[in-house]
């Protein structure tokens, strides 16, 4: 089980892997290869951002700097939607914000499940707004699901190692 230093860690790595692959997908088609200079830069510290954040996310359920990032946020979205008069948006984010300290701890916020449904919005909501780009929200969704993949690799919870017991004699 590793803190949240690990985690970023871990995050880091695993999203080295994944721009490897999106930079190898997006290099094969001459039409992807006319990128600006700032959204060669800016994509991928949004994708790094994303990762980094979805490291931690599973540990919102506890006393953890994962916690208090994202109870932040969603404080901050919420008073902006409530200033804005979105008060039924604001309703859905606040039952959305307990959602995770009800259960246990490494509970339903440590699974696989989890970690496909919990980033979808980054997935969905775009092709809701951009309906001629579907894939728009592909490679942010793929960059969170990776994060949060770092996260259960390492707890252990996808993948679990076992170790060797030693005989003492």
């Amino acid at each position: 089980m590793a803190n949240y230093r690990g985690h970023l860690a871990g995050a880091t790595a695993f999203f080295a892997v994944y721009l490897a692959g999106l930079f190898y997908v997006f290099s094969i088609d001459a039409a992807y290869t006319r990128f600006t200079l700032l959204e060669l830069v800016a994509y991928p510290l949004a994708l790094f951002g994303l990762c980094l954040m979805f490291a931690l996310w599973p540990d919102v359920d506890t006393n953890s700097l994962g916690q208090t990032l994202f109870y932040w946020i969603f404080f901050l979205v919420d008073v902006v939607l409530i200033a804005t008069r979105h008060f039924q948006e604001a309703a859905y984010l606040g039952l959305f914000a307990i959602l995770p300290v009800l259960g246990k701890h490494r509970g339903w916020t440590h699974t696989w499940w989890a970690m496909l449904l919990i980033p979808s919005p980054l997935l969905l909501l775009p092709y809701l707004f951009f309906p001629e780009r579907p894939l728009y929200g592909l490679p942010f969704y793929g960059a969170a699901v990776v994060g949060y993949l770092s996260h259960l690799v390492l707890d252990g919870v996808l993948f679990r190692f076992r170790r060797r017991r030693r005989a003492y004699r």
